[in-house]
């Protein structure tokens, strides 16, 4: 499963001060993005300067010019980890935080600059025709395309961004404000020329964060409307998809938008092949599956190991023309773990949170319920060069000194990984550990169950949105019991759940994270941050207010080269796990994908970003040899 970084301007699945602290300018000096001239028109900008395309490129190379256009494409949300409601949805209006969008709104609407998805982090103009940097590096002033409209053929105005960024950072969704705390104003210069104007404090990358993650809206749109009402009524966008019909809760569609203004510019030929992107909803996890065996949902990306390994084989698989492959992971740190709701007193002490993660037993789990499909994840930024390991270089010593008094000893020594059992299910030697770090933090047993001074029991709730998850966590929560913890599961509705996330009503939840392949101090202010700690919609989740990772994130602000971003990550990495607020479990290097064999795309997939409606099409002939053209 992965999100983030995930899709832009949508509530997003693709984020404090360091005064008294006494450590400034560890990294050097602000900019990090010292690479791009100041005082010129660039065609676009990435961390350290690095692009792949050059002012005059044609079209990007994971595009796919040639392609037939036509077709429907049909898969229903994933039913993972996702931090966001993907089994339902009561609204069209993604930007805000109330009420439950569909996954995919985020296609209806155009930004100011795209990412190229086989770069880390190049951004390339879109709506703007160009980008210059003020030589404070503070203003950023795009020049807008004329030829730029919404789907009703208005013209995309300075006034329309203006609006939209203005708005957003009022009254969007916390994941897209946040990134906007630093922004001074946003400001129409003329019709068609547009300034971001920052108050100094934000990190140079910052635009990186926003420029292709913020929606162009239409300010005559709203001129009669609520921003922040929950309602079925699309918002008017300008994007290469426009929604078409839909059913609250069962299915939504979009349409490609066939007059699409920038079908020719560079940054979107050879994208958006089909017709239709058509998603299905389903209340549970069984009912997809049996769809996509009847042909109904087309496309598949199967997180459950036991029906990749043992289910594939009704008459469709068995005779060609459904077909399994897998695709390569993306080269971008990821995150699955649990989170424990350190908001709640009785999680307070870190050794009762270590504990916790003790009863958990991978090696059994991975033979007995995932047939060793997947890998322990140690890391909070698992799968790339972020992920601590071994002790602190001298790099990361120089960040982490100054708070050694009050970081744990265990933050200087190894990095903190998760144990390996003996695989029996319940390891002695492991639950042996638990029960006396329990014990250090305070905690004590009376009738069988763990008790505070006060008396009060240590209970443990897994709140949960899928049946599956109950049969993965047994064993878990047998082991908390045999400990002495009071544990359940608690399954509920994906609007319950969605609004427990949200307002942080919960115990421990599991989430999945893909973060960008260079994350910037925004997106990790997001995840980490005291700041988003109280902040309802934020990410996070476990309520973490570690003042030492809130300036290792100011320092991540500061960076200026590959490899001093590394240096910062991995400081963060390794403080984090040793607080033990989120609790790594598994992860998978690659992509399990089944298809009805009836699509063409191209090899190899991106190398940062996996977005099939867009990449793939409908091939004709595949599908006349199935039976589905």
């Amino acid at each position: 499963m992965r999100i983030a970084g995930i899709y832009p301007h949508t509530r997003r699945q693709f984020i404090g001060g360091l005064a008294g602290v006494g450590v400034v300018g560890l990294l050097g000096v602000r900019p990090s993005l010292a690479a791009n001239p100041t005082g010129v028109k660039l065609h676009g900008l990435s961390s350290f300067g690095d692009l792949k395309y050059a002012p005059d490129y044609k079209q990007f190379d994971f595009a796919s010019p040639g392609a037939p256009k036509g077709g429907t494409f049909v898969f229903t949300p994933s039913y993972w980890f996702y931090n966001q409601n993907t089994q339902t949805f009561n609204t069209l209006n993604t930007f805000v935080l109330r009420g439950e969008a569909p996954p995919r709104m985020e296609l209806c609407y155009d930004s100011l600059m795209v990412w190229a998805i086989d770069e880390p982090d190049a951004l390339y103009c879109a709506v703007a025709r160009s980008v210059e940097i003020s030589p404070d590096r503070n203003t950023y002033r795009f020049e807008l395309r004329k030829e730029a409209r919404f789907n009703d053929g208005t013209p995309i105005t300075a006034a329309d961004v203006a609006f939209s960024y203005n708005i957003i950072q009022e009254k969007g969704h916390p994941q897209l404000s946040q990134d906007l705390r630093d922004l001074d104003e946003a400001v129409a210069v003329d019709p068609h020329t547009f300034e971001l104007r920052f108050n100094g404090r934000q990190s140079d990358r910052a635009i990186l964060a926003i420029a292709h993650t913020v929606p162009i809206l239409s300010a005559s749109h709203f001129a009669d409307r609520e921003f922040d009402a929950s309602t079925l009524d699309p918002v008017l966008g300008s994007g290469p998809w426009k929604v078409g019909r839909f059913s609250a809760g069962k299915f939504v569609e979009y349409e490609r938008a066939k007059d699409y203004w920038a079908r020719q510019m560079p940054f979107a030929i050879g994208l958006n092949h089909f017709d239709t992107i058509r998603i299905d909803f389903f209340r549970d996890r069984v009912a997809p599956f049996e769809a996509f065996k009847k042909g109904e949902i087309l496309w598949r990306q199967e997180f459950t190991s036991k029906v990749w390994a043992t289910e594939y084989n009704f008459p469709a698989a068995e005779d060609g023309r459904v077909v399994k492959r897998e695709f390569p992971d993306e080269l971008r740190p990821s995150m699955q773990a649990w989170a424990v709701n350190t908001r709640r007193a009785k999680f307070a002490d870190p050794r009762t949170r270590q504990a916790i993660g003790l009863c958990f037993d991978f090696e059994w789990t991975n033979r007995n319920l995932f047939y060793g499909a997947y890998a322990r994840s140690q890391s909070l930024f698992e799968t790339s060069d972020f992920k601590a390991e071994g002790r602190p270089s001298a790099d990361e010593l120089a960040l982490l000194e100054p708070f050694r008094s009050e970081l744990p000893a265990a933050v200087f020594g190894p990095a903190i990984s998760q144990p390996v059992s003996d695989g029996s299910g319940s390891d002695r030697s492991l639950l042996r550990q638990a029960v006396d770090l329990l014990s250090d933090a305070g905690w004590r047993r009376e009738d069988g169950r763990l008790v505070n001074d006060a008396g009060d029991k240590l209970t443990i709730e897994f709140l949960i949105r899928a049946p599956v998850f109950e049969r993965i966590l047994g064993k878990y929560v047998e082991n908390m019991r045999q400990v002495g913890i009071e544990a359940t599961i608690r399954l509920v509705d994906p609007s319950q759940f969605q609004a427990r996330l949200d307002e942080y009503d919960f115990d421990m939840m599991g989430i999945a994270f893909s973060f960008a392949a260079s994350p910037t101090a925004e997106s990790m202010r997001q995840f980490f941050h005291s700041d988003a700690a109280a902040r309802p919609g934020a990410y996070n989740y476990p309520g973490a207010t570690i003042p030492a990772v809130d300036a290792l994130i100011d320092e991540l602000a500061k960076v200026t080269s590959r490899e001093q971003l590394v240096t910062a990550m991995r400081a963060i990495d390794r403080v984090m796990r040793a607080h033990h607020v989120w609790i790594p479990n598994w992860f998978s290097a690659s992509h399990r994908i089944a298809i009805w064999d009836m699509f063409g795309w191209k090899e190899p997939k991106p190398d940062y970003h996996f977005p099939v409606e867009q990449l793939w099409w409908y091939d004709e002939d595949k599908a006349r040899a199935i039976g589905k053209a």
